[in-house]
């Protein structure tokens, strides 16, 4: 797809491979880029929620994707909480103001494996005690993994929130670009924290998982803390 921008349904929001203001979004790799801020040539939204993510998403996808078009922005990304149950409805929708969909899931990470059953403790309810993280898929073959990904977090990882873990990431991760998540995906976590050495080992095991498909996550709301982590 070629875009290089990301953002959270409507606020500033970027990602690049070792922290800078941009992302690669979509499904090749292409070489556009563009600079964050703003609705510009090449921006996309890459981490954005629909009425799909229940008490979060404020974004309805028939009124979505006519603004959508009307700002001039060609792709748009669906990343809704722990689903892809807008999926078909978002692609259809999202084709017919002729945009281009990258289909995509904020995913919940266990602290350690989704099969444990041991409660984690968590100011934040809405979190669970997981970690957050973006997966977006690049082609056919990412789309069948994210689906698995999926499937899997409700099949044997439900546990108060559908969770997956960093095994099976190891095993469906072809064809998926990952974003670092939000304040409350594992790096943000960790710096908010003041643990730099957690987050530079969270940033080298999904490295080390994604390879070049792993981007930092830079999202900018006028929020104190992030612009602690950013």
């Amino acid at each position: 797809m070629g875009v290089k921008a990301g953002a959270k349904a409507g606020q500033g929001s970027g990602a690049a491979p070792g922290g800078g203001a941009h992302a690669h979004a979509g499904c090749d790799h292409g070489p556009e880029v563009t600079v964050v801020g703003g609705v510009q040539r090449g921006f996309a939204h890459l981490h954005l929620h629909t009425q799909y993510s229940l008490l979060d998403g404020a974004n309805k996808i028939s009124r979505l994707m006519p603004r959508l078009k009307k700002m001039g922005l060609r792709h748009v990304a669906m990343t809704d909480h722990g689903n892809m149950f807008g999926a078909v409805e978002f692609y259809k929708a999202a084709r017919k103001e002729d945009l281009k969909p990258i289909i995509g899931c904020e995913v919940y990470v266990a602290p350690r494996s989704r099969l444990e059953r041991s409660a984690v403790a968590a100011a934040d309810f809405e979190r669970a005690g997981n970690n957050h993280l973006v997966l977006l898929a690049m082609n056919a073959t990412g789309y069948a993994n994210l689906s698995r990904l999926v499937s899997q977090s409700y099949k044997d990882g439900f546990y108060y929130k559908p969770r997956i873990d960093k095994e099976i990431l190891r095993e469906w991760n072809e064809g998926l670009l990952c974003l670092s998540g939000c304040l409350a995906g594992e790096v943000a976590t960790a710096i908010s924290a003041d643990r730099l050495d957690r987050a530079r080992a969270a940033i080298e095991e999904y490295s080390g998982i994604f390879g070049d498909r792993y981007y930092l996550e830079v999202q900018d709301n006028h929020l104190p803390e992030q612009r602690a982590v950013n």
